[in-house]
């Protein structure tokens, strides 16, 4: 198979990273290329087998998923092929109890490396056939890699392949109607299913021709081959999924979005300069690193890589752990910005800025290729991320509250704020602007958690997608749901 010799080329324990908290919304892929060498069978014994199979195995597929999709329906997929892990190994430790449910504890002499690397490839294998079974060659290969035998599909508890398969079915089962609509069978639907639609009957104030109200969200008009279709909110039910570490999204208090109230000319004009401002002065670094915060699935493995190289030996149960918080941050820091965003139903910065400049000219960004230009009218705008952008409501910033969550609980996994982080950047790579940006090779680098978090933020404002009361309402909430997650799991690692 291609994708065998292909990952048989990659240095086993190369540098990783977490595609999350991607998908997603947590997932660990490999970070860099790294030097051929002979074919050898992965290591159960003493090898890692989510850094060395499972995540390298699983990148491309996830990011290839992801793309152009909301932050919902990626982490949704994490929580369904990541979580389960932390169940497939909990029998193999002394005190720790299964997020979904409980399969036991194995006896101590079991509580070894191959046992737990052999659970979560099991589980891993059942949860991506399940979701993404148009991949299962790709699986297959992953379970190859491992050396281990894909028929092998018995549910038995007292087995470390048996106990991978039952951690992944129950993890499937638990969250069955848990409000997401991932099967599409909301209303009894029988026919005709359509996964992750909304049955809660959001409907705009505003459609995407007419602004009625200019402080509510407007939906925007997309093209594709020359085809023109309108926005729709994407997933708004998500604020009615089952959290994990809260009991309702409506225990946050958020200050509401006061600078979008139409009524308060001064304030609405200004929020909507601001983001002109932004737009007028971008530069290279600002669009690859907008571009970058708005990928579901690489900011987070960029951490995790630079996480994996300060912590060498990252055994299977600290990556299981790890990636764990992360996907209970993500998932329960999407809920609550999407019940958040609902509530709120704010303007974005391209009806706002329509609204008030119309035919008037105005200087900012021009469009891809075109640079800065003093002659755009407030309707021709658009912001750098308008192309990439997903459809909702604008405050708070989903996108900042999701960085400021996952760094939090990433804070509390390595103990500091520290962290040197850096990602490289071809010439021409944008997909906004490819063949023009960035204009020459850069790197993005960040000596902290919180810078790379502040820069996540701003970014969406720099992009065009967020007003900056947006990126700042997202710290009202997000961080202590960082928080949330790592004492989740850690109370589940004691058995509660």
């Amino acid at each position: 198979m291609t994708i065998l010799r292909r990952l048989r080329r990659r240095r086993l324990g190369g540098v990783v990273a977490l595609a999350v908290t991607m998908a997603l919304a947590g997932s660990l892929t490999s970070g860099v290329s790294a030097a051929p060498q002979e074919e050898a069978a992965f290591d159960l014994d003493h090898g890692n087998v989510l850094l060395e199979v499972v995540y390298p195995t699983f990148n491309m597929v996830s990011r290839t998923e992801s793309l152009g999709r909301p932050q919902s329906w990626t982490l949704d997929h994490a929580m369904l092929l990541e979580l389960p892990w932390f169940d497939a190994i909990a029998p193999y430790h002394p005190t720790a109890v299964g997020i979904f449910s409980d399969l036991g504890r194995r006896p101590a002499a079991e509580h070894t490396t191959r046992n737990k690397n052999i659970a979560v490839t099991y589980s891993a294998f059942t949860s991506f056939n399940a979701v993404l079974p148009q991949y299962r060659s790709t699986w297959l290969g992953m379970m190859e890699l491992a050396g281990l035998d894909p028929n092998n599909t018995a549910e038995d508890p007292t087995t470390a392949s048996g106990i991978g398969i039952l951690a992944a079915k129950n993890a499937a089962a638990a969250r069955k109607n848990d409000g997401s609509n991932r099967d599409g069978d909301a209303g009894d639907r029988k026919y005709n299913q359509q996964p992750y639609a909304d049955y809660t009957g959001y409907r705009p104030v505003n459609t995407a021709y007419q602004l009625r109200n200019p402080s509510r969200w407007q939906p925007n008009t997309t093209s594709a081959r020359e085809v023109f279709t309108a926005q729709e909110f994407a997933t708004p039910q998500f604020g009615r999924v089952k959290p994990f570490t809260y009991d309702s999204p409506q225990e946050f208090r958020v200050a509401p979005p006061t600078n979008s109230n139409h009524l308060d000319r001064r304030a609405y004009r200004s929020q909507a300069d601001a983001v002109l401002r932004a737009s007028a002065n971008l530069d290279d670094r600002q669009k690859v690193t907008a571009e970058l915060f708005n990928d579901n699935v690489r900011p987070f493995g960029i951490v995790a890589g630079a996480i994996a190289r300060g912590n060498v030996h990252l055994n299977t149960e600290e990556t299981v752990r790890y990636v764990a918080a992360s996907v209970v941050a993500g998932v329960d820091v999407v809920i609550a910005s999407w019940y958040l965003m609902r509530k709120y139903d704010s303007v974005r910065p391209y009806s706002a800025i329509r609204y008030l400049y119309g035919e008037k000219k105005l200087t900012a960004w021009g469009g891809p290729g075109k640079g800065t230009v003093n002659d755009i009218t407030g309707d021709e705008w658009q912001g750098y991320l308008s192309s990439l952008a997903f459809a909702s409501p604008e405050y708070p910033s989903a996108s900042a509250a999701l960085c400021l969550a996952y760094t939090q609980q990433a804070r509390r996994f390595i103990g500091t704020d520290q962290l040197n982080i850096a990602w490289p950047v071809a010439k021409g790579s944008s997909l906004v602007e490819p063949g023009v940006t960035p204009a020459s090779d850069l790197t993005l680098s960040w000596s902290s958690l919180s810078a790379f978090a502040s820069d996540c933020g701003q970014s969406r404002v720099w992009g065009g997608d967020n007003f900056p009361s947006s990126v700042e309402a997202a710290k009202q909430y997000a961080p202590q749901i960082g928080d949330r997650a790592y004492d989740f799991v850690q109370r589940k690692l004691n058995g509660r």
